[in-house]
């Protein structure tokens, strides 16, 4: 047949089709770097306050509806993120868990505060190899021919990549580096430092790690110098290595400011404003924006702007804290080291105690004896006759606690909850399904707590009291009552507030829409998803409590039908019920905030409701 001119024509245009085709297979993804500004709240960023942060989200893609998950925690939230799962797969709780057995890593404690390297390789060999019983972003990344690295916040900068401690196959800056409790740096990287004229060592907190006491101010100065280092190490060691090794990369930023700052600042001791919205919260935000600043520039810089994807999302937002209750017996009694009528660190693990008539043990003192007037160490609590064989175990957090009942005994639980609903601390109760249903609360699997994990599950979640101090976005000024060693006036997070489920959370880069608002609600679980589809990776699972992959956040994508829903306990004590306000896009729920009506910044009295 001769050759016509719309014959080749027609050839070429299929050898073109066919090239293009070709292309797009064998095209390799984009890098990623995940930016986590520790608490940081939404409502905090603008554009002087935190104009790079603030650049992303208004020409990229800003998440208005965003979500960390409950218990609002960090280590919680960095399993999040790190595998997709939501925290009943997990099995990291809160930063402090009870694990079933003394940890030597933990000074023999048996409620250990996981935001540490040595303690999360042993609790890895506790529980199998991987106590968080999902396989998370950079692991299955590094498995499939990424480089991959994480730099910052001791213990979630691990938790990406935390069954590898070789420092071979995933690099890891963080506050332990250089010392003989951290993650080693392989050779390549140590020459790197020598010839970038970087110290292998990381420097410590120094004068922002000085969070005072009940009668001395905390610090006022942001967490600059260490993250200085940090970002130095990304700038000048760990992007120029990755850029040079021509492959896609994955790299988890993970910024402790605005969060370490604004728990310790002594802007407000003892006074609940101007709480963490003064001046040193302030710079707080602004060294982190100046982190992923520099982070951009260096982007630009090495030519992998254009192929770099990067996501902004806090792991929780954060609130001002109170100690001050007025049914409290631990309020009650004296200490040499609260001011007097406050709360003291402890005080859910001392009122429980006294109400069910049982000793009181400190796990992270040895077990030893808490008496009058004293109160355990760290917040946590051993109740029983034997702290070997304890009937309640306590684990002190912040914003909520969790409470371990081991005999799973259902008469126990309802004295527990009796005591509970006594206390105006109190909003909001969470029960393990297993033990049946109890008034006045709701199941654990209806916040996710209930799924595939392999640490011990809690029994009992207590959510403590919020309100605001009257600003015109209450969530910018939320106070909660919080077990917590910090003082009143000072930060915390943990609790089921919007103000601390109300994460910020933006992106931008080439698998991303530009000038996108996405309505829709979106979670920490949510970005891990994301980020796995973004570099199509194959990641086998166990439990089902997966986010979603945020396609309408992606070109050409489909905004998500949401619905909006509440969930109401029936009646308990006094007429309290526990209120739940949530989204669902399919069969995904998002948590917006819970508790007792009133009780909660998120949760209103509902009129209509029926006592």
């Amino acid at each position: 047949m001769p050759l016509t001119f719309r014959t080749v024509a027609a050839l070429a245009c299929a050898i073109v089709a066919a090239e293009a085709a070709l292309a797009a297979e064998t095209k390799q993804p984009n890098n990623v770097i995940l930016f986590v500004p520790d608490g940081l709240r939404a409502a905090s960023v603008t554009p002087e306050s935190a104009p790079a942060m603030a650049a992303v989200r208004d020409s990229g893609v800003n998440f208005k509806n965003p979500h960390s998950v409950f218990p609002t925690f960090t280590t919680a939230n960095a399993s999040a993120f790190a595998t997709g799962h939501q925290l009943g797969d997990t099995g990291d709780y809160s930063n402090t868990i009870y694990v079933g057995r003394p940890l030597q890593s933990a000074h023999d404690s048996v409620t250990p505060f996981v935001e540490n390297d040595q303690i999360l390789g042993e609790m890895d060999r506790l529980f199998d190899g991987d106590f968080l019983n999902e396989e998370t972003i950079l692991k299955a990344a590094r498995a499939q021919g990424y480089s991959t690295a994480a730099i910052g916040k001791l213990g979630p900068a691990l938790i990406f990549d935390h069954t590898e401690r070789s420092g071979e196959r995933t690099i890891v800056f963080d506050d332990s580096t250089g010392s003989a409790t951290g993650i080693p740096l392989s050779q390549e990287v140590k020459a790197a430092l020598t010839a970038a004229g970087l110290p292998p060592t990381a420097p410590p907190r120094t004068a922002n790690a000085r969070a005072g006491d009940f009668k001395t101010p905390g610090t006022t100065v942001a967490n600059v110098e260490q993250q200085r280092y940090f970002v130095e190490v990304a700038a000048k060691v760990v992007l120029p290595m990755l850029k040079a090794r021509n492959k896609p990369f994955v790299l988890v930023y993970w910024s402790r400011d605005p969060d370490g700052t604004q728990h310790g600042q002594g802007d407000s001791l003892n006074a609940l404003m101007p709480g963490i919205n003064g001046p040193t919260s302030r710079a707080a935000i602004k060294n982190a924006d100046d982190n992923l600043a520099r982070l951009r520039a260096t982007l630009d810089e090495l030519g992998l702007a254009a192929t770099t994807n990067i996501v902004i999302a806090a792991d929780h937002g954060f609130s001002t804290v109170s100690k001050e209750s007025a049914t409290s017996p631990a309020a009650k009694a004296s200490y040499a080291d609260v001011q007097p009528g406050f709360l003291p660190r402890g005080f859910l693990a001392i009122d429980l105690a006294k109400a069910l008539d049982l000793p009181l043990f400190d796990p992270d003192n040895k077990n030893a004896r808490v008496g009058e007037n004293a109160a355990p160490r760290s917040g946590n609590g051993l109740i029983g006759r034997d702290p070997a064989k304890p009937d309640l175990v306590v684990a002190a957090n912040g914003g909520s606690d969790l409470l371990y009942v081991p005999s799973k005994s259902r008469r126990l639980t309802a004295r527990i909850l009796a005591a509970l609903f006594e206390q105006d601390y109190v909003s909001g109760v969470f029960v393990d399904d297993a033990l049946g249903p109890f008034a006045g609360t709701l199941p654990l699997s209806a916040v996710n707590l209930k799924g595939r994990a392999v640490t011990p599950q809690p029994s009992i979640v207590v959510n403590f009291r919020s309100f605001d101090t009257g600003c015109d976005q209450p969530v910018l000024c939320t106070v909660i009552v919080a077990d917590t060693r910090y003082q009143q006036g000072q930060g915390t997070h943990g609790s089921f507030s919007r103000a601390e489920t109300m994460n910020f959370m933006a992106a931008v880069g080439p698998d991303f829409r530009t000038d996108f608002v996405d309505p829709a609600p979106v979670s920490n679980a949510d970005i891990g998803m994301t980020i796995a589809h973004l570099l199509d990776l194959q990641i086998p699972r166990k439990g089902n409590l997966v986010g979603r992959v945020l396609r309408e956040a992606l070109p050409n994508g489909a905004t998500p039908r949401v619905s909006n829903r509440i969930m109401r306990s029936p009646p308990g004590p006094n007429g309290l019920r526990t209120v739940l306000i949530h989204q669902e896009v399919g069969a995904t729920r998002y948590l917006d905030a819970a508790g007792f009506p009133g009780r909660t910044v998120g949760v209103p009295v509902d009129k209509t409701a029926r006592r």
